[in-house]
């Protein structure tokens, strides 16, 4: 526990404490920002509608035409560097006589001018502020002998959230200032800033203060220089109701019990404040009202905190969290050479929360699903989510935490690092899963489908051109997190792990509580390689530089083409549709990339090489006979391959006659690339589809799942045609196999296998028999559905197959099946069953069933905020609710889009996910009028998801007309006849 309260020496004690006459102030800002809210929430589902909050109490300057005014660009000047903030906030945990859930603030900042300036601009957003007795809006005083300029005029400017201060002088370069406001807003629930989360707990409902400020939302919370860059020291105290608990990114001190008055009159509150921070940027910043308790260890003189509503906590749901943190801890501080920065790690599960988890410096926030473990409810796979994203978190707290990328067109090195090394610090915690190789399925493959499109975008952005909080919201995509993850595993591939790890240990030695660009990485992993002399083998005038700009600066991978007869070589910008290549961006590489390449002939593994021109000539992977070559061994490159064909037949002989032989990783990926090269015209799709045919052999988790993967896309084209029966046929013989296998080893489905991979196999068993109506399957399922329906109070079936056993018996039962599961969705107490459930529910096959459920994922009473627009792409992946689900969004876009915010990261989740299945001319047309249609109302975060939409939906018209016949001939024919 650290000293006392920090304050300014300059300036004085500053009491804490807010005046009689703010006090005034905000009670009646705090009245008529009420009226407002109560006018704007007026608005239902149907009626459509703005809900964004005007701010009412202080004045608006707007400018017509277009304007070069400082205020009206959405960066900061240059001009002032912040170097600490005090802050106290007082969050209301019931709503007010006006109906409102509040809190009021009261904050400083002290700055450095480094440029001569009349000018002051600091974040604001929707807040209001109490005048000072200069009737402006915040008090500007000088910590210098020469005092400070008055203030001329002050606003807020709506569109660049500014509070905008305009002074009658200049501050005085290398001068340090105060800038004192109080301020009110909304504790709404809107999942950003300083929000609101709301649970049941013994019938009680309890309410929880939190915070979301990735990317542009700490303003919302307080005004504040609002960019990764202007890092500062914040000095935290909360005001918060007796017996409740107070976190932030310090350490707390012992709470003071003080009398408070606020808009509702004298008030005991308790007073807690925090160690000030270390230097970081404000989206990190964290603080927490909660009825919660928590569980506790030490590791290293680091304390580590799990906080969890009191029941979650008393099941024992946070122990798995509490015992994985602290070897994960350590195998970063060993893996980046550079020990844990903070004396705490706290990590909080919250019922509300828009993301998986926020990687807040000293106090990370979760999803309850992404932290609660218990082992009678959640599955293997909930189990590795946890450890995963838990990895994922605390990669952070030095990678993006200590060291800061300076702007967000530089993000995707933030969360791609992240993404990449959860795997490394979750297979350290549980190195019996080998889930290392699982990037492969959950990165590298998922990426892909977006990243051959030709609406696609390179990895590393313009900073002048990501501007607006919407512009940065629509970073956070599969190609920051999966695309960035993936090239820097191939990266740290060929340059070895110890190298790799050696120049991450030197940048964040380096540039330890500062700001960095992507290249300052590349320095620093060449510095390493050249330290290593010939331990590095990089192509002869190659640098890290030069390898990695071409996978950063443009957008989209390479398909790599092996001619096995001549050892000819080439490579081609790989495009789901190649009609589409003309309309990609000019690139200043040509869309050509330097490769490299692992490979292995005939089973034996051989030294890598690299395709550094469009084509070149490699001797050494000509072959004869029976022999064969496999390139990107373990799929560590970013690239697909292609064969001639005579190595295509080979390599389809090898997996029918001796599939071990090949590395399980890449059997998914034959099957994978096969797919996508069919798709973009380069083979045949029968050829993609034999690769198929060994399945009924094949017991691995990763190759089933690759292929089932590329089989759900012909679901998705054909589930509406003629096609869909001798497809079903055909995958019900194919899986035969696998579903008996796993019967046997289980006993008769009474245990579950011990292999993590086995698992997740025995998973796809279930789901895939059960749904191409396999009748044991089918009995099975229903069986243990019926067993749980007459006694809700023991559930018979393993938490592992919940998920897939729930839809199937949903999907073949009617209203009585439903309305259970409705009612056990409600009543659960872990959102791990819940999550469940609310998938399992889109699977029932009644539309008038799929249509009341809709309509439920706008009420923030059935569906929370953060799980709607999962539901409704849950609902349009069964293909009964897609067009219900399609037609449920068209109708409501205006409301889901103000009531969930333009910022929101799942709006490109939405669209992809409810027009993933189209494939008409008449879908293409209602995809672009409803484009047209909300031009005006806009997409937000969705905006490229839309254009992404639009081009798939142009190729699956186009395949489906090209494959329709063949596919379905092929599928009749391989499909047994009984």
């Amino acid at each position: 526990m650290g000293g006392g309260f920090y304050v300014s020496k300059v300036a004085g004690v500053v009491g804490i404490v807010f005046g009689a006459g703010a006090v005034a102030t905000i009670i009646a800002l705090a009245v008529v920002y009420s009226q407002e809210v109560a006018k704007n929430e007026a608005v239902s589902p149907t009626n459509g509608g703005s809900t964004v909050k005007p701010q009412v109490t202080t004045p608006v300057i707007t400018t017509t035409a277009p304007s070069n005014e400082p205020w009206d660009k959405y960066r900061l000047p240059d001009t002032l560097k912040p170097d600490h903030y005090n802050l106290t906030l007082w969050p209301r945990l019931t709503v007010n006589a006006q109906g409102l859930y509040i809190f009021t603030g009261k904050s400083y900042v002290v700055f450095q001018c480094v440029k001569e300036t009349d000018l002051i601009l600091i974040h604001s957003n929707k807040l209001n502020y109490t005048k000072w007795d200069d009737g402006h809006l915040a008090k500007l005083t000088a910590l210098g002998s020469t005092p400070a300029p008055t203030i001329k005029k002050s606003w807020l400017q709506l569109t660049t959230q500014f509070l905008v201060l305009e002074l009658n002088g200049k501050l005085a370069e290398g001068a340090s200032y105060q800038l004192d406001t109080v301020f009110v807003g909304e504790l709404a629930d809107d999942l950003g800033g300083f929000y609101r989360s709301v649970y049941m707990e013994e019938g009680e409902q309890k309410v929880v203060a939190t915070t979301q400020m990735q990317p542009t939302d700490a303003r919302k919370a307080f005004p504040c220089f609002d960019e990764p860059a202007m890092k500062a020291i914040f000095h935290i105290t909360l005001l918060h109701p007796p017996e409740t608990v107070a976190l932030s990114n310090g350490m707390e001190h012992a709470p003071v019990l003080v009398n408070e008055v606020g808009p509702e009159g004298p008030v005991n509150v308790w007073r807690t404040s925090f160690d000030e921070t270390k230097k970081m940027s404000t989206y990190l910043l964290a603080f927490i009202v909660s009825d919660y308790d928590y569980i506790n260890s030490t590791i290293d003189s680091v304390l580590i905190r799990i906080y969890a509503r009191k029941k979650a906590i008393a099941d024992g749901q946070g122990e798995y969290a509490l015992n994985t943190t602290g070897p994960i801890l350590k195998f970063f501080e060993k893996y980046y050479n550079a020990t844990y920065p903070l004396p705490k790690s706290d990590q909080i599960a919250l019922p509300d929360f828009n993301a998986g988890a926020m990687e807040n410096w000293g106090l990370i926030t979760y999803r309850e699903t992404a932290l609660l473990y218990d082992p009678k409810m959640s599955s293997n796979s909930n189990k590795e989510r946890i450890a995963t994203i838990i990895a994922h978190e605390l990669a952070h707290m030095w990678f993006g935490n200590l060291v800061t990328l300076r702007w967000w067109n530089d993000l995707w090195l933030n969360e791609g690092f992240a993404s990449y090394v959860e795997y490394l610090g979750a297979n350290d915690a549980e190195p019996d899963w080998n889930i290392k190789d699982l990037i492969v399925l959950g990165d590298v493959h998922r990426v892909f489908a977006v990243d051959a499109l030709v609406s696609s975008h390179p990895l590393s952005s313009k900073e002048e051109d990501i501007q607006k909080p919407e512009q940065i919201s629509e970073l956070f995509d599969a190609i920051s997190y999966s695309k960035g993850a993936s090239v820097l595993r191939m990266l740290s591939d060929f340059l070895s792990e110890d190298v790799f790890s050696k120049g991450l240990s030197t940048y964040l030695n380096t540039f330890a509580y500062d700001n960095t660009v992507y290249t300052d990485l590349w320095d620093h992993l060449q510095m390493a390689v050249n330290s290593t002399g010939t331990g590095v083998s990089l192509p002869t005038g190659q640098t890290v530089h030069s390898i990695m700009n071409r996978w950063v600066l443009q957008m989209g991978f390479p398909v790599v083409t092996i001619n096995t007869v001549t050892g000819e070589i080439s490579q081609k910008h790989f495009l789901l549709d190649p009609a589409t290549a003309g309309s990609a961006p000019p690139s200043d590489f040509n869309y050509e990339w330097i490769v490299p390449i692992r490979w292995m002939k005939k089973g034996v593994v051989q030294q890598q090489t690299w395709l550094e021109d469009t084509n070149a000539n490699k001797p050494e992977m000509r072959v004869t006979g029976d022999n064969w070559i496999l390139a990107n061994l373990n799929v560590s490159g970013y690239y697909r391959v292609n064969y001639d064909n005579t190595n295509w037949e080979r390599l389809l002989t090898e997996l029918i006659s001796s599939s071990e032989s090949i590395p399980v990783i890449n059997r998914a990926q034959l099957v994978d690339d096969a797919f996508n090269l069919a798709r973009a015209k380069y083979i045949d799709t029968t050829l993609a589809l034999r690769t198929t045919k060994y399945l009924r052999n094949e017991r691995e988790y990763m190759p089933w799942e690759s292929a089932l993967d590329n089989l759900d896309f012909f679901y998705l084209m054909f589930d509406r045609s003629e096609v869909y029966g001798d497809m079903q046929a055909y995958l019900k013989y194919q899986v035969e196999p696998l579903f008996k296998y796993f019967g046997d080893i289980t006993g008769n489905w009474s245990k579950v296998p011990s292999g993590h991979m086995e698992q997740y196999n025995q998973v796809n068993a279930i789901r895939v028999a059960c749904s191409t109506g396999m009748e044991e399957c089918q009995i099975l399922t229903k069986d243990w559905y019926s067993q749980w329906m007459n006694d809700a109070a023991n559930n018979p079936i393993h938490p592992n197959l919940r998920t897939a056993v729930y839809c199937s018996a949903i999907a073949a039962g009617g209203a009585a099946e439903w309305e259970f599961g409705w009612k056990q969705f409600k009543a659960a107490t872990i959102a791990i069953e819940a999550d469940k459930l609310r998938s399992a529910l889109a699977c029932t096959k009644q539309p008038w069933l799929l249509n009341k459920y809709l309509e439920y994922t706008l009420d923030a009473t059935k569906i929370r905020k953060q799980d709607a627009t999962s539901t409704i792409v849950y609902i349009a992946s069964n293909v009964v609710g897609q067009s219900l689900a399609w037609d449920f969004m068209r109708d409501r876009w205006s409301y889901i889009f103000t009531q969930y915010g333009g910022g929101s990261f799942s709006f490109s989740n939405l669209i992809n996910g409810v027009t993933k299945r189209f494939s008409t001319e008449f879908e293409l047309k209602q995809l672009k009028q409803f484009q047209a249609d909300n031009s005006e109302v806009g997409f937000g975060s969705g905006t490229l998801a839309v254009s992404q939409s639009i081009e798939r939906t142009t190729a699956n018209i186009k395949w489906v007309a090209e494959n329709k016949d063949t596919v379905q001939a092929w599928f009749k024919a391989e499909a047994p006849t009984s």
